[in-house]
């Protein structure tokens, strides 16, 4: 597995949970979904250190 893919890895399951084609759109529901997660995790972890 290549890091881009583990990095990629929960916009695509999320993507295939949903049905919709990960490659599909040039990828961009498959990032926006990889934003939304990540974004989730780096506040959480940030609120847990900083609060």
């Amino acid at each position: 597995m290549k890091i881009a893919d583990a990095l990629l890895w929960p916009g695509t399951k999320i993507c295939e949970w949903f049905g919709v084609d990960p490659k599909g759109d040039a990828g961009l529901i498959r990032s926006m979904f990889n934003m939304i997660f990540y974004l989730t995790v780096i506040l959480g972890v940030l609120w847990i250190i900083l609060g």
